[in-house]
C-alpha cells in the first residue's frame, strides 16, 4: 500500500495553529517526521527553536519534544552561534552575542541522535516601517434589546515599502488589556495578554507598488472585556522573499480550509530545511529570518452594547457578622457592608469575581501609561 505523509501533515498543522479536525480517516502511516520552529530577527533578544516530531493521526494531539539534539546557526561571516536547550525541544540562543543583522546570511544546522538538517541560507531583509496600525467602529446590526447601538472594533495596517524590496509582508502582533472587577475587592484591576494565532500575510508582487491599505489584522466583538476598558496591539511587520511567503500562504490555505482540507498534499507546502542523510525525507516547518517593523496603538473609547460580564457573580446575601464557612476556599465576599443597618455581605462561588488574577495578572505593563 502507498503510505500517504497527508495525515501528519494535518496533525502538525494542528499543533502549530491550533486548527480542529474532527474527520480521522484510517491510515497504516506511522512514521514521526520532525517540526521545525524558528526565527531570526534584529531585535536584541533570545532566539528561541523548537523542535519536535508530529505524532500519528488518531494519537493524542501533543507536541512530542526533540530532546538533546545540538542546534547551532552560522552567518556568512563564518560566526557559529550556539544554541542551548533550556527545555525539552526548545533550544536558545544568547542575546549578548548573537542579534541578526540586516543583510546578514544565516544557515541553521540540527543534529539529532541519528540525523542531521541544514536550512537553506536565509537572507535577513529590511522591513520598512508600517505607516500607520489604526482601528474603526463596525456597527452590529441596527440596535440591541435595549435599543443600543452594538458596536464592535476592526484594527487595520497600513503600509509602503517605496524602494520595492518588501513585496510579501506578514504580520503577527501581542494584544494586552486591562479589566476591572465591579466589586470592592483587593485584587480588582488585572492585565490580560494575548498572542495572534491567524496567519496574516500580503502579496503586493502582483501591483505597481509594495503598498498595504487596509489590511484587516483583528476584529474584536462587543462580546469580549477586551474593549470595556483600555486595550493595547503591539503589531510586528516581516518581509518575506517569495518561497516563505508562498509556505505561509500554503498553511493558511490549510487553516482555513479553502477548497477542503485535503486539498493540499504535504509535498506542496515544501520547508526550507532538509534532512541531509535523505533529503527526500519531509521536513516541517520553516527557518524564517527576517527584520521586525512594530508599532503599538493604544484604544480607549466607547463602544454600545457591552454586556455585563459578572452578572452571575452574585451568589447570595448573608445578614450578619457571623462565621463563613469555606470563607476564601469555595465561597469569597465581593460586597462587604458590616457597618450597614442590619449588616450583610454579598458572597460569590466562583473565585473569578472576587480575585481577578484568576484570568490575569495584577502587575501593571511597564508601557501601559504611555497611552493614556
Amino acid at each position: 500500500m502507498k503510505k500517504s505523509y497527508l495525515p501528519i501533515l494535518v496533525l502538525s498543522l494542528l499543533i502549530q495553529i491550533g486548527c480542529t479536525v474532527q474527520f480521522i480517516p484510517e491510515t497504516d502511516e506511522d512514521k514521526e517526521l520532525l517540526v521545525v520552529e524558528g526565527m531570526i530577527t534584529d531585535q536584541n533578544r533570545k532566539y528561541t527553536i523548537k523542535l519536535s516530531k508530529s505524532l500519528p493521526l488518531g494519537k493524542p494531539i501533543v507536541a512530542k519534544p526533540v530532546k538533546g539534539a545540538k542546534v547551532t546557526v552560522t552567518d556568512d561571516k563564518g560566526a557559529v552561534f550556539i544554541f542551548t536547550e533550556v527545555l525539552s525541544g526548545k533550544y536558545v540562543s544568547d542575546s549578548t552575542k548573537f542579534r541578526g543583522r540586516v543583510g546578514g546570511k544565516y544557515t541553521l544546522f540540527i543534529k539529532t541522535n541519528y540525523l542531521t538538517y541544514t536550512s537553506q541560507t536565509m537572507e535577513m531583509k529590511p522591513t520598512p516601517p508600517m505607516d500607520s496600525v489604526y482601528y474603526e467602529k463596525v456597527l452590529i446590526g441596527e440596535t440591541n434589546y435595549l435599543g443600543i447601538k452594538e458596536e464592535g472594533c476592526q484594527i487595520y495596517v497600513d503600509t509602503y515599502d517605496p524602494s520595492m524590496k518588501c513585496l510579501y509582508y506578514r504580520w503577527d502582533f501581542t494584544e494586552t488589556w486591562e479589566f476591572r472587577l465591579p466589586y470592592s475587592v483587593p485584587n480588582r484591576i488585572c492585565w490580560k495578554t494575548s498572542s495572534s494565532d491567524k496567519i496574516l500575510i500580503k502579496n503586493t508582487s502582483v501591483y505597481n507598488q509594495a503598498r498595504v491599505s487596509k489590511y484587516p489584522l483583528k476584529y474584536i466583538t462587543n462580546q469580549s472585556d477586551r474593549l470595556e476598558v483600555k486595550y493595547s496591539i503591539l503589531v510586528n511587520q516581516y518581509s518575506l522573499n517569495e518561497s516563505e511567503y508562498d509556505y505561509w500562504e500554503k498553511l493558511q490555505n490549510v487553516s482555513g480550509n479553502v477548497g477542503g482540507l485535503y486539498d493540499i498534499t504535504p509535498m506542496s507546502i515544501s520547508s526550507n530545511i532538509i534532512c541531509n542523510e535523505d533529503p527526500n525525507d519531509p521536513v516541517l516547518g520553516y527557518f524564517s529570518v527576517s527584520a521586525i517593523s512594530q508599532q503599538r496603538i493604544f484604544i480607549k473609547d466607547k463602544f454600545g452594547g457591552i454586556p455585563n460580564f459578572y452578572s452571575y457573580c452574585p451568589t447570595d446575601t448573608i445578614f450578619g457578622t457571623g462565621k463563613i464557612p469555606d470563607l476564601n476556599i469555595s465561597v469569597w465576599i465581593i460586597d462587604n457592608q458590616i457597618q450597614s443597618d442590619p449588616p450583610f455581605r454579598v458572597i460569590t462561588y466562583f473565585r473569578e469575581c472576587a480575585d481577578c488574577t484568576v484570568k490575569g495578572s495584577n502587575i501593571k505593563p511597564a508601557f501601559w501609561d504611555n497611552g493614556k
